[in-house]
């Protein structure tokens, strides 16, 4: 099984790029904690420039980096070179592979991707890093939980159909 798991701004947006350092444009009580339920036990596939910038592998995940340098590496995580290794690897794993970006990791991962947990956040910041566009019709919803406060956000499930 693999899980898209991000948080998307209205316009699209998913981070911005200052200094060619990586950030999210937003920050919302709360919603670290639910992608942290969401992905804890389970395999992390993100990019190499999305893991420098939370600079360690998250506690109580096995985190895969994809990255095209075949030089690099980190203490603690697994490396692929593609998504057909990382997906390898995955299924050597817990078996279910928890896509956490940044947007490339997003794009190459969506012909693979059985869900797909988006976070609709109600803002429209700027940034340009974005979060894919997949076609709607070969997705049903099949959850939505509204989550009201100072900045609203939908929790929405996509499941392939």
């Amino acid at each position: 099984m693999t899980t898209l798991v991000a948080a998307v701004a209205r316009n699209g947006v998913i981070g911005t790029s200052t200094d060619g350092r990586p950030d999210i444009p937003w920050s919302i009580p709360g919603e670290q904690r639910r992608f942290k339920e969401l992905t804890l036990g389970h395999t992390l596939l993100m990019g190499r420039t999305t893991y420098d910038s939370i600079g360690r592998p998250l506690p109580g995940r096995t985190t895969i980096v994809l990255t095209r340098d075949r030089e690099w590496s980190a203490q603690g995580v697994l490396v692929a070179h593609d998504m057909e290794q990382a997906r390898a690897l995955a299924a050597d794993l817990d078996g279910e592979l928890m896509v956490a970006g940044g947007a490339q990791v997003y794009a190459a991962a969506m012909p693979f991707a059985d869900a797909q947990v988006l976070t609709e956040v109600d803002l429209e910041p700027e940034g340009d890093v974005r979060y894919p566009s997949f076609d709607r019709d070969a997705w049903v919803e099949v959850a939505r939980e509204h989550v009201p406060g100072e900045t609203a956000y939908d929790v929405v499930r996509w499941e392939r159909r």
